[in-house]
């Protein structure tokens, strides 16, 4: 090699590798499977999640590792989001049925899927996708919602026109509380509304293998009105 051309072609692989931007020439792409590899740099566009494929995770910043072996590497910086963000590896399993992949790991949360929108050899572009357990949850959620909102219908400025009753079913036995609810509204919607929510709360406990703590809490001993809101007093 001319010794012109040898410094130009040294000066270009620094270049590159200053700018990074030669990154992709050295990626391994698996073409029996696209998606094994590293995804890095997410662009979020509603439920629509963008990642770009790269030779290794970011040491400071969000990635996921798609092993062959069925082994995930998640690096986040957790759920807390608050500064200094610490990126860790969050390690796990991953299954992929036609377009859904699902993912499983010890930390929260612990099962959640994506559904692949688009996927080539440099992007990957998913969607995310309720499991069976958080589509239960959110039915859960609506059954709560029903009598939370009847329940608060009506302003507190009298105690004496208030009652509370137990809700909800805590795994390990019991109402997950009490809460307090106006007596002008039709009562007897009202605590079907809860009878039914504690039931639903029962069966997706025992459905999901759901656990918790066994201490009980005592009903409260009387209402308060204040600011408009009922107030329990234990």
């Amino acid at each position: 090699m001319k010794p012109i051309k040898k410094f130009f072609f040294v000066v270009s692989v620094l270049f590159c590798f200053m700018n990074m931007q030669c990154e992709d020439d050295d990626i391994n792409i698996d073409s029996n499977n696209l998606l094994i590899g590293n995804w890095i740099d997410p662009i979020y566009d509603g439920e629509q999640t963008s990642f770009r494929r790269a030779t290794t995770l970011p040491d400071e910043d969000y990635g996921i590792l798609f092993k062959e072996n069925r082994d995930f590497v998640e690096r986040s910086s957790g759920w807390c989001g608050t500064p200094p963000l610490i990126f860790s590896d969050y390690n796990g399993k991953w299954q992929l049925d036609n377009t859904l992949i699902t993912l499983s790991k010890e930390q929260f949360p612990s099962n959640y899927a994506w559904r692949i929108v688009s996927l080539t050899e440099n992007e990957l572009v998913v969607k995310r996708e309720l499991t069976e357990q958080e589509q239960d949850h959110r039915e859960l959620m609506i059954l709560f919602n029903e009598f939370q909102e009847l329940a608060s219908r009506f302003s507190c400025t009298n105690a004496s026109d208030w009652a509370f009753t137990a809700y909800g079913s805590k795994a390990c036995g019991g109402p997950q509380g009490y809460i307090a609810y106006s007596t002008h509204i039709d009562t007897a919607i009202f605590l079907q509304k809860v009878d039914a929510y504690t039931q639903a709360e029962n069966e997706y406990n025992v459905k999901w293998g759901i656990v918790s703590t066994c201490d009980i809490q005592n009903p409260p001993k009387s209402i308060a009105c204040q600011n408009g809101f009922p107030i329990l007093k234990y």
